[in-house]
């Protein structure tokens, strides 16, 4: 683990970010960690601290507009936005399906950033990544806090992370004892 991924990880533990016990994820499966990056984005320094390294790692990505995916992707979006001076829109649900509303728009060809906190297969990234084809913008890349796809989640863009964390997860009818016996937490994302 390099120096960034020690920081990385030091902040999410300090912060309760990173919890340990047992979690049913966004996508239904089930894993004995969890990323609660609403617990991180309470303390701003360490929302700008975070955002610093994440912008530190896209070299030469230009980009006009940051894109992120309500509600995981909203502080740190806005805070790479911000840093990096420029236009900061969200996607949300309705439906159960993300779409830009409150009258966000897209030029055709504008340069979009998609930042969100945590992957683990990426669907809301790959909804975002439509959204902006759809709208005639052009995507950049992604980038998130936290991938723990373990190399699963593949997008047509360079997807960026601050801390590649591979912890198993399992379908609810593959649980491994010591996490069957737990209860099933869905924290919420």
């Amino acid at each position: 683990m390099d120096n960034v991924q020690q920081e990385v990880t030091a902040i999410f533990i300090r912060t309760r970010a990173l919890l340990q016990g047992h979690f049913v994820l966004r996508s239904g499966l089930h894993s004995g960690h969890f990323f609660q990056c609403a617990q991180v984005c309470q303390q701003m320094a360490e929302v700008e601290r975070l955002a610093t390294l994440l912008i530190g790692k896209l070299g030469d990505l230009k980009f006009t507009t940051v894109l992120a995916p309500a509600m995981g992707g909203l502080v740190i979006g806005q805070e790479v936005a911000r840093q990096a001076k420029s236009r900061f829109i969200f996607a949300e649900k309705d439906n159960n399906v993300l779409v830009m509303r409150r009258g966000f728009t897209l030029a055709p060809g504008e340069r979009v950033l998609v930042v969100e906190d945590v992957i683990t297969r990426g669907g809301r990234v790959q909804e975002c990544l439509d959204i902006i084809r759809k709208a005639g913008g052009q995507t950049v890349g992604v980038a998130v806090l936290v991938d723990r796809s373990q190399g699963q989640a593949k997008f047509p863009v360079p997807c960026i992370s601050l801390l590649e964390m591979s912890y198993p997860t399992y379908p609810a009818d593959q649980l491994p004892p010591e996490m069957a016996n737990l209860p099933a937490i869905k924290p919420g994302s």
